[in-house]
């Protein structure tokens, strides 16, 4: 008892052996748990890597290729980073699918999602960088490309992308200062994960119905501990059969050639967990549109809280909903095939038609379906 009165291991305990979990939540609650685990063996092996790396144009690459073929268990580091950006890209993608579906952006946990988009957003902005740092052809020109849209911004544009630069095009001191932020983000993603997981505690986790549940709760220990551990163990079997038999399915073959300013690659594409924005950035035909299009594509998931319509969370109970969901989750994949597509047609037409129907979905679908599915309700009775 003594012991329990200690800061920290009160802290420990309240959050995660006492912690009151509602008893009707299942393996969809995982992906958080997992999401951690990602975060930490990010962190871990990032650390070892920087041990190694030389973020200078002219050594980056080989020094890549030295931590792979030299230093020992290098390739198993190197892998399991590059790996482990899409298996963290994966988890969280599921855990907002799993929120959308069951809607737990709504209040009294609003702001809990809200900061879980912050999150993705730091994600996004630290698994861009680095990957820049391989200094591969796709790392050049996809840092090329991808910065040369924050130009659009009328008046100070040019003048943030020089100083993104460091100079005049992406050389040494970008590389520098993208090595700089990509070991430090990792950390604010951290710090924004526990603010996260506070929140989440404040007002208690969900549960599949959307309904109150203070009443019918247990601790998180041993029950749910050994849930998480088995989706755990599930999670790192699927991890390692990319590590050890497809290291490289996830990546871009143009990124084991050297970086070479002189030459552009055919098809310039980011990562697959980039995709959908690329897709839908690419579908406006104006670059500062396209801009403020892919960035409200992430925003507009902050805002959910504040444009839904209804009180009833769990779409279990709202059969239109879960239709428009799946549909949704369609177009959400159909605009990641499109993202990996040459610019023509009719993969444009195609990308537009399922950027339009994203942005509808959010801001005509959700506003508007509350109120029919009270009037079908009232309807009926």
């Amino acid at each position: 008892m003594r012991l329990l009165k200690r800061p920290i291991v009160s802290i420990f305990n309240n959050h995660l052996i006492d912690y009151p979990t509602p008893i009707n939540i299942h393996y969809a609650w995982n992906f958080g748990f997992l999401a951690s685990m990602c975060l930490i063996i990010q962190i871990i092996t990032g650390i070892f890597l920087a041990m190694h790396y030389t973020p200078h144009v002219d050594l980056a690459f080989a020094s890549v290729e030295h931590i792979a073929r030299d230093v020992n268990y290098g390739w198993l580091l190197r892998y399991a980073h590059a790996n482990g950006a899409s298996m963290f890209f994966i988890v969280v993608y599921m855990h907002v699918f799993r929120g959308l579906y069951f809607g737990s952006y709504a209040k009294p946990r609003q702001w809990v999602w809200v900061i879980g988009v912050v999150i993705l957003l730091l994600m996004i902005i630290t698994a861009f960088i680095g990957y820049v740092l391989p200094w591969g052809q796709m790392s050049l020109w996809g840092a090329t490309v991808i910065t040369n849209l924050v130009s659009a911004i009328p008046l100070v544009g040019d003048s943030i992308v020089t100083w993104l630069w460091g100079g005049f095009a992406v050389d040494n001191a970008t590389l520098n200062r993208f090595f700089s932020l990509h070991y430090l983000l990792p950390f604010v993603i951290a710090a924004a994960t526990l603010v996260h997981l506070a929140a989440l505690h404040q007002d208690g986790s969900g549960n599949p119905l959307g309904v109150d549940s203070n009443v019918d709760k247990i601790s998180m220990y041993p029950y749910f501990i050994v849930k998480d551990l088995l989706g755990l163990v599930v999670f790192i079997l699927f991890f390692s059969i990319f590590i050890y038999f497809s290291p490289n399915l996830l990546g871009h073959p143009d990124n084991y050639i050297e970086a070479n300013p002189m030459v552009t690659p055919t098809h310039i594409v980011p990562e697959w967990y980039f995709l959908p924005f690329y897709a839908i950035l690419r579908s406006i035909p104006h670059k500062l549109g396209g801009v403020i299009a892919m960035i409200s594509a992430i925003a507009i998931l902050a805002i959910l809280p504040w444009i839904h319509s209804t009180e009833i969370r769990s779409s279990r109970f709202r059969p239109i909903y879960r239709l428009l969901y799946w549909t949704m989750l369609a177009c959400c994949l159909l605009l990641g095939w499109i993202g990996g597509m040459p610019v023509e047609e009719p993969y444009v037409m195609i990308g537009q038609i399922a950027s339009v129907y994203y942005f509808f979905y959010f801001l005509v679908l959700l506003p508007l379906l509350g109120k029919i599915e009270r009037f079908l309700l009232e309807f009926k009775f």
